[in-house]
């Protein structure tokens, strides 16, 4: 009678019970939301909508954000409410705090977006992986973290990766004009994108270190003032009314704009909840693997023709970012037995540390932009 009546309970609890199956929804809730992401991204701002003489291309990124925010907003106010916690509906940090992050990432995912009118997607995705190098930096800054050598030379051989495919082949975007300027601003918005995420998510570690709040009043209030700030920029700008014209004229414009902002908010849940299950290496691995498959898929669907020295450097990115990723495994392991053959160390977590370490580096993933 349970399983009749609860199908979807029934469903989830044996889900839950296998190991390989929990893994499984993961991977596919992760990969599938943020590729659908990639494609609706790409679509949007490169691909025309509308036939003939009334083709035109969607300019309006900073909408795409709005409606990102408003989403995430409206999801995490739901969570909120269906889960009982009307309480932590009210603002757990000050105020200020979430505005701060939110000013940044704002900052970041505009240029993102802006970005793809310049750069090809596959540049852009790729071009992600080297925010290891400034996420670096600004914890050396704000968090007064310390970093191995390793770290350094995980971080430059990234870069390297990235700075290899930029120079041995064509990176501009189909909308982009065809002269060395546009490339050159299209990579400019990518280092704003990169020096912008890696703050957010340092700032955020740091500001809202100390504070008991969820995962849903964290996105309320961060969602809540990025739409905010969308909005005024919209607004004093003049692109508000001209975005609102253009979906008026092109209304699959705007079912696409829906369809990305719902696979946005579904994805970061399902990331928030695989750090939460798993842990930050899987996480890790399940990432990595979703980003060298935007690469594929953008090629295949968008025709990005890549060159031998731009699969070269794709290769080196994700290849030093899989050996991160089962180094930090193997050191996970190995805090795991030195926990478990000492009676001092068992009162601190072994696997603190090794979540500390992984996670700066991934944080700015944790919210698809």
């Amino acid at each position: 009678m349970a399983r009749m009546s609860d199908p979807v309970s029934f469903l989830w609890n044996k889900i839950k019970s296998n190991e390989k199956a929990h893994v499984t929804w993961c991977v596919v809730g992760i990969v599938g939301c943020l590729m659908l992401y990639g494609v609706l991204q790409e679509r949007i701002m490169t691909e025309p909508f509308g036939e003939g003489a009334n083709a035109e291309v969607f300019k309006y990124s900073l909408f795409l954000v709005l409606c990102n925010r408003l989403t995430s907003c409206a999801v995490a106010i739901f969570g909120l409410v269906t889960n009982g916690k009307m309480s932590e509906i009210k603002p757990v940090a000050p105020v200020y705090t979430y505005a701060a992050v939110s000013l940044s990432n704002v900052v970041a995912t505009t240029c993102q977006y802006e970005a793809l009118k310049y750069v090809s997607f596959p540049v852009q995705t790729l071009g992600k992986c080297a925010k290891m190098l400034p996420v670096m930096i600004w914890g050396i800054f704000i968090l007064r973290k310390r970093y191995t050598l390793k770290d350094f030379g995980v971080a430059l051989l990234i870069t390297a990766g990235c700075t290899l495919f930029l120079l041995t082949g064509s990176v501009k975007s189909k909308v982009a004009a065809d002269t060395w300027d546009a490339s050159m601003y299209g990579l400019m918005l990518m280092l704003g994108y990169l020096g912008f995420d890696g703050f957010t998510s340092t700032f955020q570690d740091k500001l809202f270190k100390g504070y008991q709040m969820t995962t849903y009043n964290q996105i309320l209030y961060t969602t809540l003032w990025s739409s905010l700030l969308s909005i005024f920029g919209l607004a004093s700008s003049g692109q508000l009314p001209k975005a609102f014209a253009f979906i008026s004229k092109h209304p699959d414009a705007l079912w696409s704009i829906m369809a990305l902002s719902m696979a946005a908010t579904v994805g970061a849940l399902f990331i928030s909840y695989t750090i939460k299950t798993f842990g930050s290496l899987i996480f890790a691995t399940i990432m990595t693997t979703r980003q060298f498959l935007s690469i594929l898929l953008s090629c295949i669907l968008f025709v990005h023709p890549l060159s031998a020295g731009q699969w070269a450097g794709t290769v080196i990115v994700f290849g030093t970012l899989y050996y991160q990723t089962f180094a930090k495994k193997d050191k996970h392991k190995e805090a795991h037995k030195d926990a478990a053959g000492s009676p001092e160390k068992k009162a601190a977590p072994a696997t603190g540390k090794a979540d500390e370490e992984a996670q700066p580096l991934l944080a700015a993933d944790s919210q698809p932009k």
